[in-house]
């Protein structure tokens, strides 16, 4: 379990990789989880919380609604008391328990999107969950005893939202992606030219790490010039 700290003491603790990235922020006794992962994982995740001597969590976020990112919600709010965090505009499908597949933004995913939409449509789902706390565009974690915030990163789906710890560690879900060499641009995007823009709103934080659900950590660095890249070869700055 890879593990990361900030300057001021907070622990973020990557919990499971692979199809999806899990993490545990923790400070002081206080637990906080970013997405549950698919369900499959469920058991897995369980078992690396008790190891940790996390019996109870203050709350879990999900970054949104997806079956990879949410799959284990509902088993985590009734087996370790944590309520669920989502953002408002995802509330009613984390509570059905189905999702929109989000579109390629690449020829080749718009390709796979188009073969695998049909195939996937049954499948990704989970357990119906229903959300305990909405946010909005910003939600302050302070009384989950954390130096968090939560802040409203669309693009990927219209309520995707990331994690801030201690303005320093972005925990930002699907809105970049640490696949790919040289670019944090993600495959599946609803809205790519909003999901460019909360790039901007993330940059704005001041987060020197951004650490997303799928891939390994997006330094500062790239995560600008991917940005500037995008926003100079919009059709928007060519006019």
């Amino acid at each position: 379990m890879k593990t990361w700290r900030t300057a001021r003491g907070t622990r973020v603790i990557r919990l499971l990789a692979g199809r999806s990235n899990v993490f545990l922020v923790s400070l002081a006794g206080r637990n906080l989880l970013v997405d549950s992962g698919p369900a499959w994982n469920g058991r897995a995740l369980e078992r690396r919380l008790r190891r940790l001597g996390v019996a109870r969590l203050d709350a879990l976020v999900l970054t949104h609604a997806h079956f990879d990112h949410a799959g284990s919600a509902a088993r985590l709010q009734q087996e370790f008391a944590a309520p669920v965090i989502v953002q408002r505009a995802e509330a009613g499908d984390l509570a059905r328990g189905e999702i929109v597949l989000p579109d390629g933004t690449s020829r080749l995913a718009r390709f796979l999107v188009a073969r695998l939409r049909p195939l996937a449509a049954g499948r990704a789902r989970c357990a119906p969950c229903p959300a305990d706390v909405l946010a909005d565009e910003c939600l302050d974690l302070a009384a989950y005893g954390l130096r968090a915030h939560v802040l409203h990163t669309p693009g990927h789906t219209p309520g995707s939202q990331s994690v801030i710890v201690d303005d320093e560690i972005a925990l930002v879900g699907d809105a970049l992606f640490g696949v790919l060499p040289g670019s944090a641009f993600p495959p599946f995007a609803m809205d790519a030219a909003r999901l460019v823009e909360s790039w901007g709103k993330l940059l704005a934080t001041g987060c020197r790490l951004f650490l997303p659900a799928h891939g390994t950590a997006v330094s500062r660095a790239l995560l600008e010039r991917d940005y500037h890249g995008r926003k100079a070869a919009s059709p928007a700055a060519r006019r």
